[in-house]
């Protein structure tokens, strides 16, 4: 069953126990408590010899086969467990009752793909008859869960086609749906039938927390900007927008509406797609972004480290004398711009690098270690070693032994030894991981003493085989 209907499964153990299902049918655009009740309703168990679900066992269960048979009225509850039978042929009897109960049309839906083939012809036939738009709407996540599957396909192209003929604002539901998969397929369907407005693709594409919405709301409006059915409240919407690529658009389409001039204030944004469409736009316009990226960084007072990230963008290594410069800059943000400016621009002045392995900010420190690992092998190894201490701030630990695990050989095992038991989960793993999979070198002194050692301290991470054989390897006796 999958994992996000496990919680679900409980509902259908007491649909089972003869609790009706009336308590869960007004929830029926919830997927998952469908499917759970259709998996647990073929669960089943060894009893006298034949294979039965635990709920057949129950006196409804027992009795239930008997009153489909003989045209008895049944409540929704039963009739549910009825259309989720392991007969088949219960199963599409089951579907000639469901008419006119709308509460189980969720189930036609799943008996849609069903893997018995009269039983999918059937509810195929019964469901083009009952689904609406409205429907359509109030099932769509679990038509789209049940369109993913291999038998899935009718369902997905009847709810599509009967939401593209249908009203515009018949998708104004699943516009703000929680389900990310509900709102992408919306927003797609709608761009492709020109139902939103300029004006509402840059509300959407503003307001959305998922990407794939932004970027297709976002791109929809620029298209619109490109026919001039834009105004400059729409291009307003998209610059104001927290979401990157939406604010790119907006950057993107001040060009075309001749307002150039203001793309300047996007060159220092803190997304670099943003700061990207900026210098497009700003260039076309005849402005030069290296030129202002120079001047802001030269300038003393704040500088926000979207402009330093641009400097080393588009900059020169003629620039990295201003970057360096940055290093030292009180705004911890803009010293780890700088540090990965300079890295970008392929310049590492070491010593600067060393010394910034003792800076308070973890982000300085992971991008000056990034910057020394080409140089890691000429850095002291027991200065490294030193920094590896519980004492010190995770992200030095860290930084360390990044650089200790470029070396070969002992070095390496020593450091990552040291740290088998540390502290911080994550850097335990990365540790453990690297004794496993060390293999002595060309360097390693055949028979060393300091290996042995070093091997006995991380004995439990082997089996003995293979810590004997690793032994051997370096010239030691298991």
């Amino acid at each position: 069953m999958d994992g996000i209907v496990e919680d679900k499964a409980a509902v259908a153990v007491r649909l089972a126990e003869g609790a009706g299902l009336r308590e869960v049918l007004p929830d029926a655009a919830d997927p998952a408590v469908w499917i759970a009740l259709d998996a647990e309703a073929r669960h089943g168990a060894w009893l006298d010899g034949s294979w039965l679900p635990a709920w057949e066992r129950t006196e409804q269960g027992r009795t239930l086969t008997d009153a489909l048979r003989r045209g008895e009225e049944l409540t929704d509850g039963r009739l549910a467990l009825a259309l989720c039978h392991r007969d088949g042929r219960i199963r599409e009897r089951a579907l000639g009752r469901a008419a006119g109960r709308p509460d189980l049309l969720a189930l036609v839906v799943l008996r849609c793909a069903d893997w018995a083939e009269p039983v999918r012809k059937t509810a195929r036939r019964l469901l083009a008859e009952l689904l609406d738009a409205d429907a359509a709407v109030r099932l769509l996540p679990l038509i789209l869960r049940i369109g993913r599957r291999g038998r899935g396909d009718f369902v997905a192209d009847l709810a599509a086609g009967l939401l593209r003929a249908a009203a515009p604002g018949t998708l104004a539901p699943l516009y703000t749906h929680t389900h990310r998969t509900v709102r992408r397929w919306a927003y797609r369907l709608a761009v492709e039938a020109g139902h939103l407005s300029p004006a509402e693709l840059a509300r959407a594409a503003a307001r959305d927390t998922d990407m794939v919405v932004q970027s297709l709301c976002a791109d929809a409006t620029l298209a619109a900007v490109a026919e001039g059915g834009a105004d400059d409240d729409v291009l307003e919407t998209l610059l104001g927008a927290r979401g990157a690529h939406a604010r790119a658009a907006g950057v993107t389409a001040l060009r075309r509406a001749g307002r150039s001039e203001r793309a300047v204030e996007f060159l220092g944004d803190r997304a670099g797609v943003v700061r990207a469409c900026a210098r497009y736009v700003v260039r076309q316009g005849g402005g030069d972004p290296l030129a202002w990226y120079r001047e802001r960084c030269s300038a003393a007072g704040d500088l926000a480290p979207g402009v330093v990230s641009g400097l080393a963008e588009c900059g020169e290594r003629a620039d990295a004398d201003l970057l360096r410069a940055l290093t030292s800059h009180p705004v911890a943000a803009v010293r780890t711009r700088a540090v990965a400016g300079l890295r970008a621009l392929d310049v590492t002045d070491v010593e600067r690098m060393r010394e910034l392995l003792d800076d308070p900010a973890p982000g300085v420190v992971r991008e000056a270690a990034l910057a020394l690992v080409p140089s890691a092998r000429s850095l002291d190894d027991q200065w490294l070693m030193a920094r590896l201490g519980p004492e010190r701030p995770r992200a030095e630990r860290v930084a360390a032994f990044r650089l200790l695990h470029v070396h070969d050989g002992v070095v390496r095992l020593r450091a990552a030894v040291a740290l088998i038991d540390d502290p911080d989960e994550r850097l335990r793993h990365w540790a453990r991981q690297a004794v496993q999979r060390w293999r002595p070198t060309a360097d390693v002194p055949r028979g060393s003493a300091e290996v042995g050692e070093l091997l006995d301290r991380a004995r439990p991470l082997f089996s003995e085989y293979v810590l004997i054989r690793r032994k051997w390897e370096v010239g030691l006796r298991g």
